[in-house]
């Protein structure tokens, strides 16, 4: 693994430190005006979420860590493990269904995500950015709201509730984003 100096390391790069695989998700550098140079980095624990801030100078040496990317589909889910096939191969793979955090009741049947191994542990997957929702429920239009920029609650198919504009009815298709679990648009 390469290393590099402590004035090098970038928000969203994975480093190896104190045994552990850490990304790097803040990072300040700061100049004080006695003494050398230093990052002030913000990691997290890819395995187990816990935070760090640690301080590097730029002589320090960090490992960083490449993570192998690999495009999965999804299959099913059995007993809290998602099993995914690698669409290459077509070897099947079963994963932790908490690897997804709050995101997981966006995964649908046969979606594609993007798992990131470290040699041969998953460390991290990745949904598609916009997923397409149906509403089950909301509340009805009333009238002459729709001049002012408000949101009313909804229910999706998946339980998950977000904010939509009035205009949005139930059984309307909509397109929410995965990372802010906001709506988009319209499908």
């Amino acid at each position: 693994m390469p290393k590099i100096n402590g004035n090098e390391i970038r928000p969203g790069n994975v480093l190896e430190h104190n045994g552990g695989l850490w990304a790097a998700v803040k990072v300040d550098h700061v100049k004080p005006g006695k003494g050398g140079a230093f990052a002030q980095v913000e990691m997290k624990n890819l395995r187990n979420g816990s935070k760090l801030n640690e301080r590097f100078r730029s002589a320090d040496k960090v490992e960083r860590v490449r993570l192998e990317q690999k495009d999965q589909q999804f299959l099913y889910e059995d007993d809290g493990m998602l099993v995914l096939m690698d669409t290459d191969t077509y070897e099947q793979v079963q994963l932790a269904a908490d690897l997804l955090g709050d995101r997981r009741p966006f995964l649908q049947d046969g979606m594609m995500i993007v798992v990131e191994y470290h040699e041969d542990e998953a460390i991290n997957a990745a949904l598609p950015q916009k997923v397409t929702c149906k509403v089950v429920e909301t509340e009805p239009v009333v009238k002459g709201q729709t001049a002012a920029n408000s949101f009313k609650p909804a229910i999706l198919d998946n339980g998950v509730k977000v904010s939509v504009p009035p205009f949005v009815g139930p059984d309307e298709d909509i397109i929410v984003n995965t990372e802010t679990m906001e709506y988009v648009e319209r499908a």
